[in-house]
């Protein structure tokens, strides 16, 4: 999730935890940065190898294990700054409440976080919340600030409390999304081999359809409210690299790359009318097949890595475009 909405939820763990009320705020801030700190693993680039970022963001630091561990790598700064307020006891606490949410919280989105490193380099996504969603974060924030300003300990509970309701309510609608997908795929006459819905950018109600039939990939748009509506999208063929690049080696330093993508992306490539592969996973509007990001292969240098590029324009038509599928606009209501 965006850094706002991790500090604000570590915040919340540390204040709703620790009844202490004249020492909350420092409770309050040292979860958050320790509810933010996991990110820190961005920090770990290549000049050279543009896809090395991919393979530690949300890995080690964001694993279970690890979370005493980065608590500890936390709160061993912040002490000198904290401990006329609180003990060392007191400031690992919070650190650790803190911390503890960060990678449980990522793995609530759709990108995929490595929850159970070294032991399997799954990357878990429950597909359950958009990776900004103001709806879920304000409320958190606002409740946290007065929970550490007026010392009220209730409010950290309360933040704690929507937190968890919405993200429940994300559950609720990514399950009603993907039972309509289901019986959409199915009206086309399509058994799909793998189906997908991940919430669209900032809310729970607009969600990304992607499905592979026969090699093909569907892309579509799902609106779960009150009345539920399906928007139709496109498709593509999904990406054979066989038959894309078939003078690569196997062991060239470009093919391995692609594989290294492939992984990333749960396998959900495509291949773009500029010849790019893409991750199929994300678009700003759901119902397209816009990605966000992707690599450039270059057949004509197989041991140098690959390019990376990436893309999160949204200009006025696409918000417009947009902001008709959020509200149902020109879709099909769904009568199951």
């Amino acid at each position: 999730m965006d850094p706002i909405s991790q500090g604000a939820v570590g915040a919340a763990l540390a204040t709703s935890t620790q009844d202490r009320k004249k020492q909350l705020f420092t409770v309050a801030w040292l979860g958050a940065l320790a509810g933010m700190a996991p990110d820190l693993d961005v920090l770990i680039q290549s000049s050279s190898d543009p896809l090395l970022f991919l393979e530690f963001h949300r890995q080690f630091s964001h694993a279970l294990v690890f979370i005493p561990f980065g608590a500890l790598l936390v709160a061993a700064p912040l002490y000198p700054l904290a401990r006329k307020a609180l003990s060392w006891r007191q400031t690992y606490l919070a650190c650790l409440a803190g911390y503890a949410t960060h990678g449980l919280l990522d793995a609530c989105t759709s990108y995929g976080t490595q929850l159970f490193w070294p032991f399997s380099n799954e990357r878990v996504a429950w597909n359950n919340s958009s990776i900004v969603d103001p709806l879920f974060t304000l409320p958190i924030l606002a409740l946290v600030i007065a929970a550490a300003m007026r010392g009220k300990r209730l409010l950290g509970i309360f933040a704690m409390a929507w937190a968890l309701f919405y993200l429940g309510l994300g559950w609720v609608q990514q399950e009603r999304a993907m039972a309509i997908a289901e019986h959409q795929a199915k009206l086309r006459g399509h058994t799909p081999s793998r189906l997908s819905v991940k919430p669209s950018f900032g809310n729970v109600i607009l969600f990304k359809s992607i499905y592979e039939n026969q090699g093909v990939y569907h892309v579509d748009a799902v609106r779960v409210g009150l009345i539920s509506h399906w928007c139709e999208g496109t498709s593509i063929e999904r990406f054979n690299k066989q038959n894309s690049f078939a003078e690569l080696a196997q062991d060239s330093q470009q093919a391995l790359d692609i594989e290294r993508f492939r992984w990333f992306s749960d396998d959900y490539l495509a291949q773009d009318e500029a010849g790019r592969v893409i991750d199929m996973r994300y678009s700003m509007i759901p119902d397209a097949i816009d990605a966000m990001w992707g690599i450039t292969v270059d057949v004509t240098r197989p041991d140098d890595h690959v390019g990376w590029w990436a893309s999160r324009q949204l200009g006025a038509e696409e918000l417009a475009h947009f902001t008709d599928l959020l509200l149902g606009r020109g879709c099909l209501e769904v009568s199951k």
